[in-house]
């Protein structure tokens, strides 16, 4: 018998973006991978269109030691992303950890941004959403950035919001299958 893959999902405890979160779940129960929803914080995280989240583990409680656990990473976008994920040193860490073990990392909206804080996006075409301040920080990061709906380089998977969530789901799957 095979064990199931399973993926760690980030979100910010508040204003996470709902179909960022939702449609790439749809895709990962329909190819049965399992899944834990992580946060700065325990207790209910509330989405921007109000959707209801209860979080039992945070960041800090996985850690490095907890990537191994894991095929991939999904970091959920919304507005309180750049205030809890952007400056995360642990969500750092662990992104990192997820890279040295070659392991799938994507990031959707403005949650694109803590990939290029961890320094795992050094000339990676990636995407985010279309907002200045975000774009500049994927280029300090070393970012090669691409006005596009998803971006796949290699391992890392970007989207740059809503409209593109069904998608990005699609090609998560498709790289934790692909492992």
């Amino acid at each position: 018998m095979t064990i199931p893959k399973r993926v760690l999902i980030v979100i910010a405890p508040e204003k996470f973006r709902d179909e960022e979160l939702s449609e790439p779940i749809k895709y990962l129960e329909k190819a049965g991978i399992d899944y834990d929803i992580v946060s700065t914080r325990t207790g209910l995280a509330i989405g921007m269109l109000g959707g209801k989240i209860l979080v039992e583990k945070t960041i800090r409680d996985i850690g490095v030691s907890g990537v191994s656990g894991y095929a991939g990473i999904i970091i959920i976008g919304g507005g309180g992303s750049p205030d809890y994920l952007w400056d995360d040193k642990n969500l750092h860490e662990i992104i990192r950890e997820f890279d040295s073990q070659k392991k799938t990392i994507s990031a959707i909206c403005l949650s694109s941004v803590v990939l290029a804080e961890a320094g795992i996006v050094t000339k990676k075409q990636m995407t985010v959403w279309n907002d200045d301040t975000a774009i500049a920080r994927i280029k300090k990061g070393g970012g090669i950035y691409k006005a596009e709906p998803i971006v796949v380089d290699g391992r890392i998977i970007t989207a740059n919001g809503p409209p593109a969530a069904a998608g990005f789901g699609e090609k998560i799957v498709k790289s934790i299958m692909a492992q």
